[in-house]
Parts: C-alpha cells; sequence; structure tokens
C-alpha cells in the first residue's frame, strides 16, 4: 500500500526524538530545546500516522501495511502491520503523546530532559506493541512499556512514588512471564510466532486451556480486571498528570487488545468455556469497584476505581462474542481513552493550583472558573455514558451484545451506569456546586490557553463520536466481522468433531 515502511516510521521516530533531546546540555536553554523537541516529535509522529488512516481500506480486514524482516537467527521475524482492530490504537496513542507534552509543560521542572526521553520511548514501545505481528516482537514491545512507565512514577511522582512503581511493576512483570511460557509452548507446538498464521491455527483443547489462563495473567492485570487491580489507585495517585493520562487511556487498552489479538481467535474453545468466569469478574468489577469509586475523599483515586468499573464492560462485551459486543468493546476502549484522559487532565488542572487533590478542599469552583466547570461537566457526562456523548455508545452496544448471549449478566451490568452516576454527580457537585467559602479558593484562576490547546480537542471529539461513532465502527467492522466468522467456524468444528465420536 506504500513504498516506504510508514509503520517503522512512525514506531520508531519518537527515538529520534529522545536521542536529539539526550544531546542536549542540561542547562537552561537545554531543557527549552527538549520541551520543543519532544512536543514537535510527537506532533509529526500523530501527523505520520494520519497517513495510515488515509490510506487505509476499511473494507478489507486484512493485515496492512505490511513490514517483513528475518530477525534473530532467521527463528523470529520483524514483522509489522495493522488491520481494522489495532489501528484505531495507533492513532489515539499518537494523538494523545503531544496533549500528555503539553500537560507536562509547567507542572515538570526537575530532570524535564530525562522525562521527555521517558515519553518518547514509551511512545515506539506502545505503538510496536499494536503493530507487532510476531508473539515475540510483541512481547519484547508489551514488557518493554513497563520500563518507562515504572522511571515516570517512581521519579516524578507524588510522596508514596517508589511504592506505587514497584506495585505496578511487579503485579505486571509476574503475569507477563506466564504469557512468555505460553508463547514458547505456542511456538513448540505450531513452528512459528507469526501471529497471521496462529489466527488460523488449531491448538489441541488442553493447550488452549492453559494458554488462555497465562493469557489472561497478563491481560487481566493490565487491563485491569478484578482482583487484580489495586496497583492502578496507587499508580495513578503517585504518578505526575501526563502519566496517569497514559497509563489509563493506553496502557490499560493494552490488556484488551490482547483479549482481542490473541485469547479469542487463538483459544476459541477455551473462550467459550471460561467465557462465564469472564462475565462474573466483569460484574463484580462494574458493581464493586463503583462502591468503592462513591467512597474516596481523592479525586485521582474516584476516577482510577471508575476506570475499572468502564472496563469491566469492555470485556464483558468482547467475552459475548457477538457482533455489538466486540465493536461495542472496542469501542469502548477508545471512548475512555479519550475521556479517562482528559478526566485527569481536568483534575490536574486544579491540583496544579492548589497541589491537592482532596475533594473536600474544593466547593464552589463555578464561581471562579466557569470555563473549567462547562469542560469538567462534559467529560463527567461521557463517564457517566450520557446519550451524545461517546461514553453512552461503547456501554450501550456491549450490553446490547451481552443481553443476546446472556440477559443476567447485561442485567447486573447496567447496575454500573446508575451506580457510575452517583459517584460521578457527586464528585462534580463536591467541587464545581455550592458556595465559594474557602479562602484559598478566592484568587484560583480559569484555565489558561495552554489547558484549552489541551483540553478543547478531547471535547470535541467526546461530543463528536456520541453524535456519529461510525468513524470508529466503520474502520474496525470489517476485521471483527472476520473475527467472529473465524471464531464461529473454529466453535463448531470443535462440536462437531464432539458429535462425530
Amino acid at each position: 500500500m506504500t513504498s516506504w515502511p510508514i509503520l517503522s516510521v512512525v514506531t520508531f521516530l519518537p527515538l529520534a526524538g529522545a536521542l536529539f533531546i539526550a544531546l542536549q546540555r542540561d542547562d537552561e536553554a537545554g531543557v527549552r530545546n527538549a520541551r520543543w523537541a519532544a512536543l514537535w516529535t510527537t506532533l509529526v509522529t500523530f501527523a505520520v500516522s494520519l497517513i495510515l488512516l488515509w490510506r487505509f481500506d476499511p473494507s478489507s480486514p486484512e493485515f496492512q501495511f505490511l513490514e517483513k524482516r528475518p530477525w534473530l537467527g532467521g527463528a523470529i521475524t520483524y514483522a509489522m502491520g495493522v488491520d481494522g482492530i489495532s489501528l484505531p490504537f495507533v492513532i489515539l496513542t499518537t494523538a494523545l503523546m503531544p496533549i500528555s507534552i503539553l500537560a507536562s509543560w509547567e507542572a515538570i521542572q526537575s530532570r524535564v530532559r530525562a522525562y521527555m526521553i521517558a515519553f518518547l520511548v514509551l511512545e515506539t514501545l506502545l505503538v510496536g506493541t499494536f503493530c507487532a505481528l510476531d508473539l515475540v516482537l510483541f512481547y519484547l514491545f508489551f514488557e518493554g512499556g513497563l520500563i518507562p512507565m515504572f522511571l515516570i512514577i517512581g521519579v516524578w511522582g507524588g510522596p508514596r512514588r517508589v511504592y506505587a512503581s514497584f506495585k505496578f511493576f511487579l503485579y505486571t512483570l509476574l503475569g507477563s512471564v506466564l504469557m512468555l511460557l505460553a508463547i514458547m509452548a505456542m511456538y513448540w507446538q505450531a513452528g512459528t510466532t507469526d501471529i497471521p498464521t496462529l489466527l488460523h491455527y488449531s491448538f489441541p483443547r488442553t493447550l488452549q486451556i492453559w494458554a488462555w489462563f497465562a493469557f489472561l495473567a497478563s491481560f487481566a492485570v493490565k487491563l485491569p480486571m478484578w482482583p487484580v487491580h489495586t496497583w492502578l489507585p496507587d499508580a495513578h495517585v503517585e504518578a505526575p498528570t501526563a502519566g496517569s493520562v497514559i497509563l489509563a487511556a493506553i496502557l490499560l487498552k493494552l490488556g484488551g487488545y490482547g483479549f482481542l489479538r490473541f485469547s479469542l481467535p487463538m483459544f476459541p474453545q477455551a473462550s467459550v468455556e471460561l467465557a462465564p468466569l469472564i462475565y462474573a469478574l466483569s460484574i463484580v468489577a462494574i458493581v464493586y469497584t463503583s462502591l468503592v469509586a462513591l467512597m474516596q475523599e481523592d479525586m485521582k483515586k474516584l476516577v482510577a476505581y471508575s476506570s475499572v468499573a468502564h472496563m469491566g464492560f469492555v470485556t464483558m462485551g468482547l467475552f459475548a462474542m457477538t457482533a455489538q459486543g466486540v465493536a461495542g468493546g472496542i469501542f469502548q476502549m477508545i471512548s475512555h481513552g479519550i475521556v479517562s484522559a482528559a478526566l485527569f487532565l481536568c483534575v490536574g488542572v486544579v491540583y496544579d493550583r492548589m497541589h491537592t487533590r482532596a475533594i473536600a478542599a474544593y466547593g464552589g469552583l463555578v464561581n471562579r472558573m466557569p470555563l473549567y466547570a462547562f469542560v469538567f461537566m462534559v467529560f463527567t457526562l461521557a463517564n457517566i455514558g450520557l446519550p451524545g456523548t461517546s461514553g453512552f455508545i461503547g456501554e450501550f452496544l456491549t450490553l446490547i451484545g451481552t443481553f443476546r448471549i446472556n440477559n443476567w449478566v447485561a442485567t447486573l451490568a447496567t447496575l454500573g451506569t446508575i451506580l457510575s452516576a452517583a459517584y460521578a454527580l457527586w464528585l462534580y457537585r463536591k467541587v464545581i456546586f455550592g458556595k465559594l467559602e474557602k479562602a484559598s479558593l478566592f484568587n484560583i484562576t480559569d484555565i489558561g490557553w495552554r489547558e484549552i490547546v489541551v483540553l478543547a480537542p478531547l471535547v470535541i471529539l467526546t461530543i463528536v463520536f456520541g453524535i456519529y461513532p461510525q468513524p470508529v465502527l466503520d474502520i474496525s467492522a470489517a476485521s471483527v466481522a472476520q473475527l467472529l466468522d473465524n471464531f464461529q467456524h473454529a466453535v463448531g468444528n470443535v462440536q462437531a468433531a464432539a458429535l462425530a465420536r
């Protein structure tokens, strides 16, 4: 489709920016150059990624922009490609990186060069994860992303940053070790680590079952699913604002993407047999973490627990394995990437002014920050899933898709929409409405031009995708249809073989 390796360019261009920043002196001019170099690198990367969107053929379910080179003794290949499932996540990643850099412009004052390098390296590893078409290459990118995020939390985080960063690292690393064992077993069984080949390979049932659990161990922590979600609130509270943005908007989506790319198509029999387990964990996540969110006194913790609840809708929709459920799961991940990023940015706006995230420290901000109150309202309503916002589309589709398979699961999941309204509107009322009584808030200023530049695109996307979701749904439609067709075919073959016995 293109004569030049565009996926490699999008993936590794941020490393060129990181190298340039590394060569700068550690003085005032070097710090200024680091900020501008990081911003321009991420903007150019985003611009190049839009070429992918422009040249992508949404009618084809196959992988596009393919690149393949021998690597690691010929046994492992450097293989890159995107389809309708992975492309939206690539665009989401490249779009949010410039926003994260702008959000860090004034907030980060120490070790600025190292901070910008960490973000650019993280962008390369995240984009590479979504583009990789070899299991080993995917694993290297997938695990590599732990390192810069570990440093972002551990170096530039809050008072308990070391505890939070090690908890994040150990949780995610432990799950991924099991996934590595499963990858090795798949290679011994199929003789290849090529993902397109493995998507059509029929693994024996026993291997499917334990490999499914091994992949679940990694993806459940990343997503995160209950009960392995406890690292997330700590990581969010201690991370700098931009770190929370990328953690919620992109890193959490690696788990959902992993289910779509590996668990469902490669282990269809195991996915059918173990779907009730996913339903149970999803319902607990939706209801329990929503109740926990209601009890929070820290703004970031409340938004973090709401993320766990919203990801419960994703896993529920994906394992329903209906067209609406899977399409809704993908859309919910993209929508949550936009809305959760924006909510953490909104928390960062008041934190930069007051240096506290305690909900009790605020009240009556609408009197001093009317523009901020409007922006925060848009994202709060999207988080609830109000019709007309992007949050509604994903939740509605996942509920419809699940209702066709199991109406009890879908009915219980709707409790989450009621509870999300409770905690989100409670937070908004406590922070924005009421009398402006606290003396510390009398001189607080409304959002400035840089914050408007950061938040305005997210407001527009939240409303546009809420009214017109077709761009996201159309890109993934053909790939989702092929995924479902292959899944039903594989399950049908197993059932036919069982009857023949």
